[in-house]
């Protein structure tokens, strides 16, 4: 037991509710025995503190509690009633100081464990964002869970969008939208089609899909155990471009928009 504040909360509450009883009883008005209260109090000091600062609550309100009842019958003594209330208290008030003591105990694991794993998930989705990997996340109902930051380079996918958890099929007609895909419009319904198959069946076959910037990226679909999928997309360029003919530079300089670059570096990869 740590000692601060809240180790002697429930102790110094007891106290206080004893010492404020008593003075009443004796100068004031007769009032019942707050032995209802004096649980209550032991509750909290162990919810605080767990169940050692708890069960010194417990003490002290047992004491508090025979003091004020003996103080009611000094005159006939120590009848049994009084010493079964007394009893009672003490194992209603220790009762309640473990089980509240064990329930705090479980409820700071689960937190601890539970900042233990977003720790680690943060630390892991930073990971990933360094890759040159594009990795999306689906879960159940195929929404994007995660989405690194090499994928939303490739596919010029905003922050503000990619943190929506858009669906996959949203993720492809983004792709179609901002042109990027290296295929004739009158394919791409099909390829998404293909795609979104594929995806849904947690078919794990590798497919390289071509960019108008003159990447290529490698992607393949992993069912995980929960039912979600893992898309990966490997940059694979230097391995695929290096068999296409330089002479269709004409040819990928149209798809690209006539961007002289993108020509440039086709080339270099074929070469």
């Amino acid at each position: 037991m740590r000692f601060d504040w809240r180790a002697i909360t429930g102790p110094a509450l007891a106290t206080l509710v004893a010492t404020a009883s008593i003075f009443v009883d004796r100068t004031v008005v007769a009032i019942p025995n707050p032995a209802a209260l004096y649980v209550c109090v032991v509750a909290l000091a162990a919810s605080l503190s767990g169940t050692v600062s708890g069960l010194i609550t417990a003490g002290a309100a047992v004491l508090a509690s025979a003091l004020f009842l003996l103080g009611h019958h000094a005159q006939s003594g120590a009848s049994l009633p009084v010493l079964l209330h007394i009893a009672l208290l003490a194992v209603t008030a220790a009762v309640t100081a473990i089980i509240t003591g064990l329930m705090r105990r479980r409820m700071l694991s689960a937190l601890r464990w539970e900042r233990e794993q977003h720790a680690t998930a943060t630390r892991l989705s930073s990971a990933l964002d360094q890759v040159d990997i594009g990795i999306v996340l689906l879960d159940t109902d195929t929404r994007a869970e995660f989405i690194n930051r090499a994928f939303r380079n490739y596919f010029l996918l905003s922050d503000e969008k990619a943190d929506s958890k858009p669906p996959f099929i949203a993720l492809m007609y983004h792709g179609r939208d901002t042109g990027a895909y290296e295929l004739p419009e009158d394919e791409l319904s099909h390829f998404i089609a293909e795609r979104t198959k594929m995806m849904r069946a947690g078919d794990s076959t590798p497919i390289n899909i071509k960019l108008k910037d003159g990447q290529v990226l490698r992607f393949s679909c992993t069912a995980l155990p929960d039912g979600g999928r893992m898309l990966s997309y490997t940059p694979v360029t230097d391995l695929v471009r290096h068999t296409d003919d330089p002479a269709d530079t004409d040819y990928y300089l149209s798809m690209r928009g006539g961007g002289h670059r993108a020509a440039i570096r086709h080339l270099r990869a074929a070469e």
